[in-house]
């Protein structure tokens, strides 16, 4: 026999669960739009000054068997072309997958990364890996 105290203790857990699950598809549309802004902005930071991208991927960047050339075009082109797709949630997994590619390249192709760029590479994972499982 439930007491009335479980019995109500239930049914508010009940209730602020449904708000959780209902509440599923606005955050995933937060999270996109966070994780595209980030990315897009990126990938026109790069196309502005390309003289300047083409340098950093030559001195800055050390992208493992790629060329500084073939890397920035890739990278450039993931920037501004997964993003959108994120956005507007076509082939949401394939590009959240591959921002998460991005993402860890971008990482590891930097010999010296600040502790806070790196925890914002952490974060941007996470979100990426959430809509990667979840849609």
């Amino acid at each position: 026999m439930i007491t009335p105290l479980l019995h109500s203790g239930l049914t508010v857990w009940r209730t602020f669960t449904a708000a959780l699950d209902g509440a599923r598809p606005l955050a995933a549309l937060v999270a996109r739009a966070h994780i595209a802004q980030v990315f897009f902005l990126s990938g026109l930071t790069k196309i502005r000054d390309w003289d300047t991208t083409l340098l950093l991927f030559t001195e800055e960047y050390k992208v493992p068997l790629l060329s500084p050339e073939v890397a920035a075009v890739m990278g450039t082109a993931g920037e501004l072309v997964l993003p959108v797709l994120l956005l507007f949630g076509l082939a949401g997994r394939f590009a959240a997958l591959g921002l998460s590619v991005v993402n860890v390249m971008a990482v590891l192709s930097l010999s010296d990364i600040a502790p806070a760029a790196l925890q914002q590479h952490i974060t941007w994972g996470v979100l990426l890996a959430a809509l990667a499982l979840y849609g």
